[in-house]
């Protein structure tokens, strides 16, 4: 398999999972982890294995309107044939709104293998962006997730 191919498999993997929790589908979104994926949560929480995903994310998506994401992927790195590396920053727009909410702007990292010949998300992390210190890049960071909702809004 060659970089570009591992590349696109992992940018596929990462849309159908944003895809997935933007459609608040539990299981469509813990499918698409490993067997034994985790999802480490905005707040720290860890969620180990398919079934703990899913078990979470179903009573999150059945008992509270969960903002969607829009994200910017910044990178994705070939580890070997079977891994891969992405890195990307999203934000949130909740319920009703149009923008995006700042404060929960964040970094996100995944890494994917393959399992049984298929793409899967080994380890998903969401980190608080807060770039304490340095309000420059926290405001930055909200512009270009502006722009590409207004991007985004616009071809739909």
């Amino acid at each position: 398999m060659n970089t570009t191919t591992i590349q696109d498999n992992a940018l596929a993997l990462y849309q159908s999972l944003l895809q997935q929790w933007n459609k608040r589908q539990a299981s469509g979104m813990a499918g698409l982890f490993a067997s034994n994926g985790i999802l480490i949560g905005f707040d720290g929480s860890q969620l180990n294995g398919q079934k703990e995903i899913y078990i979470v994310l179903d009573e999150i998506f059945s008992n509270f309107p969960t903002a969607a994401y829009i994200s910017i992927v910044k990178e994705i790195r070939v580890l070997s044939e079977s891994s891969v590396l992405l890195t990307a920053v999203a934000g949130m727009v909740a319920e009703g709104h149009s923008d995006i909410s700042p404060e929960v702007n964040a970094v996100q990292s995944m890494t994917a293998m393959l399992e049984d010949g298929k793409w899967r998300v080994a380890l998903l992390q969401s980190t608080p962006a807060t770039f304490h210190g340095r309000p420059e890049m926290a405001e930055q960071l909200s512009a270009d997730l502006r722009h590409v909702l207004q991007s985004s809004a616009t071809q739909n």
